[in-house]
């Protein structure tokens, strides 16, 4: 008996009425949930921001205190926070997507409304990026991934260490000991879990 087609991120069969989609509404529902988390004033890349202001912290008004007290922010959240960053992430989807027909590039600005504008454009065409975008199962583990990030600073949690690998097409891959798996951006490879952890360490040079 012929099996429906899998759900590319989940690979669950999809069910008779979601023919003719990439993904299954659950897992679209998932995403849907992970973007709507990372934009807006309350969101987390706004209360990370928060992380990167001497005195203050995600829960709370200034704290006082004597002149330096304050712990500095972590090179991490610099880094995820910058444009290069969280932003920069969102945004290379954005362009990616734009090719498709399903999102509008922004026209820059603060980093805030840069990442609430690509937020909104991906939520906006994420019901048709599921009829027909080929990497949904690559967005949603970035997405998913960001998110996490996010979230073990702004509850402050340790974030996972990253490393970065070499593909052997010469593109680097960051990734951390509990990834899933990752799609090489540069040349289309796909590495699984053991895959990827595998590859050789990146050189300073070749990761910068």
């Amino acid at each position: 008996m012929d099996h429906n087609p899998a759900c590319t991120i989940c690979n669950r069969d999809l069910w008779n009425d979601e023919q003719g989609r990439l993904i299954c509404r659950l897992c679209q529902q998932h995403v849907d949930r992970n973007l709507q988390s990372i934009a807006g004033p309350r969101g987390l890349y706004a209360r990370l921001c928060l992380r990167t202001t001497p005195g203050k912290s995600s829960g709370g008004p200034a704290v006082s205190g004597t002149r330096g007290s304050s712990m500095p922010p972590s090179e991490h959240v610099l880094n995820l926070v910058a444009n290069g960053g969280i932003v920069s992430n969102l945004e290379s989807w954005v362009k990616d997507w734009a090719t498709y027909g399903l999102a509008d590039i922004g026209e820059g600005g603060r980093l805030q409304h840069r990442i609430d504008h690509a937020v909104r454009t991906l939520r906006l065409n994420l019901g048709q990026a599921a009829l027909k975008h080929p990497a949904l199962d690559e967005f949603a583990r970035e997405i998913h991934s960001m998110v996490r990030q996010c979230s073990a600073v702004v509850e402050g949690e340790k974030p996972p260490i990253r490393v970065r690998v070499q593909c052997p097409c010469g593109a680097t891959l960051g990734v951390t000991l509990s990834t899933d798996g990752e799609t090489c951006r540069a040349c289309g490879a796909e590495y699984g879990h053991t895959e990827v952890l595998r590859l050789p360490l990146a050189d300073r040079r070749a990761a910068a």
